[in-house]
Formats: structure tokens, sequence, C-alpha cells
């Protein structure tokens, strides 16, 4: 019933970008947070942003702040993440995910705040 599809995760040089675009539907489900996760090969599932739908908050980690830029076109039902300035540390498989109610403080971090995951795309950062 609710689905989310990734996708525009593809090679890149550091220092280039790259936007990523989540696909979610689901008539009777609140979309009303939206978030970004990535896990890199041997490392655990990490949170990069999340956005609310009622009070628009966003949020970011450290590692990308000031890079990545999040929001959402609730019309079109999409949610992007504009990836600038990209490090090969920034390597990974990069999932959008739901949750049906607005988070707030670091709760953004809990996986579990979260029901619905999409099945992911690569981004590759590497010379």
């Amino acid at each position: 019933q609710v689905q989310l599809v990734e996708s525009g995760g593809e090679l890149v040089h550091p220092g280039g970008s790259l936007r990523l675009s989540c696909a979610f539907s689901g008539a009777g489900y609140d979309f009303a947070a939206l978030g970004w996760f990535r896990q890199a090969p041997g490392k655990q599932r990490e949170a990069v942003s999340c956005i609310t739908g009622k009070m628009g908050r966003t949020y970011y980690a450290d590692t990308v702040k000031g890079r990545f830029s999040i929001f959402r076109d609730n019309a079109a039902n999409k949610m992007y993440l504009q990836m600038d300035s990209l490090k090969v540390e920034d390597t990974a498989t990069y999932y959008c995910a739901a949750g049906p109610f607005e988070l707030y403080g670091s709760n953004w971090i809990n996986q579990r705040n979260f029901d619905y995951w999409g099945q992911g795309t690569q981004v590759t950062v590497a010379s």
C-alpha cells in the first residue's frame, strides 16, 4: 500500500553534485516525516537528513550540514536530496523513509520513527 522509490544515484567525482529523488505513495498514510539514511560497506546505517510536513522542520547530520539540502514537493508526491561538494566519505547506499508523525529535537535520528523504507540507490564518489 505504502511505497517509496529512490532514484538518482550514480558515480560522481569528488566536489561534484547529485540530486536524489524519492517518489512516495499511499492514500491512507500521513507522510508527516520524510528522511534520508545511508549505509556504507562495513558500517551501520546512519541518518542523513529529514523534513517534516506540517511544521516544515529540516534536520541534517553534522557530516553533511552546509553541503546537502532536503526539500519536498507534496503536490508531485516527491522528496529530494540535493548533494553538493561531494566527498569520498559520502559513498553509500541511500534510502528514503517515511514516518507518521512530526519529529522534534534528536528524534529524527531514531530509525524506529520511520515505518516504511525504499529499496535504496547507490551513490559512489571517486576519482
